[in-house]
């Protein structure tokens, strides 16, 4: 199921991508530690904040309907242990 948050998704992801083989390219041009380490903190941001995004978008979209209460219930405790 595709969401309307998706697309927005995929692009953060992708420049999340982009930064990480530039993290990877800084690592083989043997920069300092320090400029690596603050890069790569800035991808897993960037990465947590895209997962974050989909986890609420798609729990709004479970709470949304109200047919399956118990259903919806378990999978937004199993949701709830990826934030």
């Amino acid at each position: 199921m595709t969401h309307a948050s998706h697309p927005g998704i995929i692009k953060r992801l992708k420049r999340a991508e982009g930064h990480l083989r530039s993290v990877i390219a800084m690592m083989e041009q043997g920069r300092p530690c320090l400029d690596l380490a603050q890069q790569l903190h800035a991808v897993e941001a960037a990465v947590a904040n895209a997962k974050r995004e989909l986890i609420h978008d798609h729990i709004e979209h479970c709470l949304e309907g109200g047919e399956n209460t118990r259903h919806d219930l378990a999978e937004i405790k199993q949701l709830a242990k990826y934030l």
